[in-house]
């Protein structure tokens, strides 16, 4: 699938659909929370959420006092509607629109958290490319959320990875030191079951 046609697929998404209306939604992103207060970060680390979307982690991160987070999404109108929910607050939040496969950082994050992107990237260029930024501009800890091998196949129309926990730290690769590891099953609006990998890491 080419950039254009990655962006129209999940702008469509998020301007056709509402939050009900899409699997991955969460009203309390318990799981990435529980890794992230594990974590024990200051206030003034540098988060970064990959493919946040409109999804709630934000709000609960600036609830927390966390002074420095970036939300990335493919989609602006993803981001627009997180921006319209948290109002005057979303003035604290950087911004960026852009596909994770041309991101380029330009700073080091002492937090990267990505919950269900990664396991969009099915192309080896796309995952060396993935491996390579994380091992430059991460300067702390990874947490990531893909399907496990009992996840499903497919997400909103559109193949994906699915992962072990020893694939995923595989393709992470040695520059990361493993922590821990949960599968958990994600309950959709729909009220069915998807079951993912959660993995946190620790920059060596």
């Amino acid at each position: 699938m080419f950039e254009m046609d990655k962006k129209t697929h999940w702008e469509t998404v998020y301007k056709t659909k509402t939050p009900n209306q899409i699997s991955w939604t969460q009203d309390v992103p318990q799981p990435s929370l529980d890794f992230i207060e594990s974590l024990n970060l200051e206030k003034n680390a540098k988060i970064i959420d990959v493919g946040g979307g409109d999804s709630k982690l934000v709000d609960h991160l600036l609830h927390y006092g966390f002074e420095n987070v970036s939300v990335l999404d493919i989609s602006a109108k993803a981001l627009e509607r997180a921006k319209e929910r948290l109002g005057e607050k979303a003035e604290k939040v950087t911004w960026i629109v852009g596909d994770i496969s041309d991101f380029k950082p330009t700073e080091t994050y002492d937090l990267w958290h990505d919950r269900a992107t990664f396991h969009f990237l099915t192309e080896a260029e796309d995952i060396e490319k993935y491996r390579n930024m994380v091992q430059n501009h991460v300067g702390g800890y990874l947490i990531i959320g893909t399907f496990s091998e009992n996840g499903p196949q497919k997400c909103s129309g559109l193949e994906i990875s699915q992962y072990t926990e020893e694939k995923l730290s595989a393709v992470i690769g040695e520059a990361f030191q493993k922590i821990n590891c949960l599968t958990i099953d994600h309950k959709t609006p729909f009220d069915t079951f998807q079951n993912f990998l959660f993995c946190s890491f620790r920059k060596r």
